[in-house]
């Protein structure tokens, strides 16, 4: 598998997996708002700010985000919604990028101030880890949502999206 490939076949992943998460804290009751609910949307809003941040910084974009923390998150809903556009932004980015395109480093600024430079690869890469890392820390905040979600495994998703590689090798 190139890292072109794999980089394609992670954006879906991640795709994949923030709906299942967000599905599945779509199902709990919205109306106890609970302190463990409310970091689990810190913490996906988190993972969201850095997805568009470094989305911008992919397309060479400025953007207008200070931070990549909020104490007070979007709504759940609203926060899904974002969540879902940029994910698919991702994905229509992955599918479309050439070898080329992933091995061009750029420069950029994180929002402390401080200078950065990765390769379009490198970023990548950072956005799908950083994702999974806190999709991991929300199933740790509300241990109910395993029941629901939390598949978040690539040999999983592998196998769920090309169901030929459950078959017996020959």
């Amino acid at each position: 598998m190139s890292a072109k490939t794999l980089l394609q076949a992670l954006s879906r992943h991640k795709f994949r997996s923030d709906d299942e998460v967000l599905t599945a804290l779509a199902s709990f009751p919205q109306d106890r708002a609970t302190d463990a609910m409310l970091a689990a949307r810190r913490v996906l809003h988190h993972a969201h700010l850095v997805d568009r941040i470094f989305a911008a910084n992919l397309q060479r974009h400025a953007h207008d985000l200070k931070g990549s923390w909020q104490a007070d998150p979007p709504p759940l809903d609203a926060l899904a919604q974002d969540m879902r556009e940029i994910d698919a932004w991702y994905v229509a980015y992955g599918a479309g990028i050439t070898d080329a395109d992933l091995e061009e480093r750029i420069d950029f600024t994180f929002t402390d101030g401080q200078h950065g430079r990765m390769s379009r690869e490198e970023m990548l890469a950072h956005v799908f880890t950083h994702g999974t890392y806190h999709r991991g820390e929300v199933g740790r905040l509300l241990p109910d949502i395993e029941a629901t979600a939390m598949r978040d495994v690539f040999a999983g998703y592998l196998h769920e999206a090309e169901p030929e590689r459950r078959r017996p090798s020959q």
